[in-house]
């Protein structure tokens, strides 16, 4: 029970990642609002996961949607001890200069501008009680780049500056603030990842994976768990690669 007692905030929440992370905060005594696009999914969702658990549709990349969510989230909770920046998109394998500018501002609209709309919008929360963590969801592709998701990978090195820039500002408020990078995973995104769902493509992904496998939810919710508990009380501005030694 790491997180008893805590209330934590997951954006994208109701699939991939975001699911994991929801399921190990709640299986470790916290109290989560699952915030996601898509409203069905996460009532659902949190459905059967019991009453510590509630949804929150958002458009994480629209600041009256942001505002509107953490107006009911901070009402329902008395305000926040944990908050986690998952909701993520990418666009798919392509040349750079065959991205459209419509897939290009989508992409920096949801991956980065929520970090900072998020911010707005509970930082001043965290600061006021002198607590609290946030926890940004990069990627190894903004570590090592793969070819063909420049835009993507251009958002997620993004969110690994932004994650340690904000601890370094909030560290004498009593924020901590650090990120998780995540290899491709058995998530909704991975297709898009990818191009096309193939045995012959994944083996390729695999192939640069030394422990051989993708991610899974649970690694993530057990990376996040340790990140966002008082366990790491003296980790500020990690970015922890959760990739089975993608990186190395």
């Amino acid at each position: 029970m790491r997180l008893e007692g805590k209330t934590a905030l997951v954006t994208g929440g109701a699939s991939g990642f975001g699911a994991g992370i929801v399921r190990k905060f709640l299986a470790e005594g916290a109290r989560v609002a699952i915030a996601d696009i898509n409203a069905e999914a996460a009532n659902d969702f949190a459905a059967g996961l019991g009453d510590q658990a509630f949804a929150v549709a958002v458009d994480v990349s629209r600041n009256d949607s942001v505002a509107a969510m953490a107006k009911t989230v901070l009402e329902r909770f008395s305000g926040l001890d944990i908050l986690v920046n998952n909701a993520g998109i990418t666009h798919l394998p392509a040349a750079m200069e065959d991205i459209s500018e419509e897939d290009f501002d989508r992409v920096l609209a949801v991956n980065t501008k929520s970090v900072y709309l998020t911010a707005r919008h509970f930082v001043p929360v965290m600061k006021q009680k002198r607590a609290g963590a946030i926890l940004n969801v990069a990627s190894t592709a903004g570590v090592s780049p793969r070819p063909r998701l420049s835009w993507y990978n251009c958002s997620k090195g993004w969110m690994i500056t932004a994650t340690k820039s904000m601890a370094v500002e909030l560290a004498p408020s009593g924020v901590r603030v650090n990120a998780i990078n995540p290899v491709a995973g058995e998530t909704p995104l991975l297709k898009s990842f990818m191009g096309e769902d193939t045995p012959e493509i994944r083996a390729k992904f695999l192939s640069t994976i030394p422990l051989g496998r993708f991610s899974t939810p649970e690694d993530m919710g057990n990376a996040a768990c340790f990140l966002c508990s008082d366990e790491a009380a003296m980790i500020t501005g990690v970015t922890m690669e959760v990739d089975g030694g993608r990186c190395i």
